[in-house]
């Protein structure tokens, strides 16, 4: 392999090399996933997902690519877990943003809340309940909201895209994005309030 390699040329894999690539780097991704979320459960499946992934995206590459090919894959896939908690905690945050008596057509909600910490969720049962019924009333929210402005609010907090990314990929300005986020937020804020949430 290491000829390979200084070659710069590598030999396609086979169905069967795939197979024992996955299963000699599972026990190895499985202890890097547990490290990095600290979940038995939660790393098994980023670990699963990660090697579908290859099988699915990559199997007719070269054996010699496979290594770095799926430690891209395995760190992207904790790097969206992380993303997705982020995102959920940010819903759980007190909810005073969303309520602001500001009304400047720019404000950004996501530039003043603070992700709460999470590493106890487990143990709080009644706050876990309470979260998953918030996060179906802003999805709720989000059907009800004009296409652009729901495509702001999304691409901006569940995309993690800045303001500027954001506008590349609506192909608007970034005053644009920040007027359609800031009608979602109040949107969002005037729903959850209808239906009794308030901070």
């Amino acid at each position: 392999m290491l000829n390979y390699a200084k070659s710069g040329t590598f030999p396609l894999a086979t169905h069967r090399e795939l197979s024992t690539f996955l299963a000699e780097v599972e026990r190895r991704a499985y202890k890097q996933a547990l490290f990095a979320v600290r979940d038995e459960h939660t790393a098994l499946d980023i670990v699963q997902d990660a090697m579908t992934k290859l099988a699915e995206k990559y199997p007719d590459k070269p054996v010699g690519e496979f290594p770095m090919l799926f430690q891209r894959i395995l760190q992207n896939t904790i790097r969206d877990y992380y993303r997705r908690q982020k995102v959920r905690s940010l819903w759980t945050t007190p909810l005073s943003s969303l309520f602001s008596s500001n009304q400047d057509e720019e404000f950004d909600p996501l530039e003043t809340l603070e992700v709460a910490d999470d590493s106890n969720k487990h143990n709080r049962p009644a706050e876990t309940l309470e979260r998953s019924q918030l996060v179906k009333l802003i999805e709720k929210a989000l059907e009800n909201l004009p296409a652009r402005q729901r495509e702001a609010f999304l691409l901006r907090y569940w995309e993690e895209l800045d303001v500027s990314e954001t506008a590349a990929a609506m192909g608007c300005s970034e005053g644009s994005v920040k007027t359609h986020c800031s009608r979602a937020t109040h949107a969002v804020a005037a729903f959850l309030k209808s239906k009794g949430i308030e901070p």
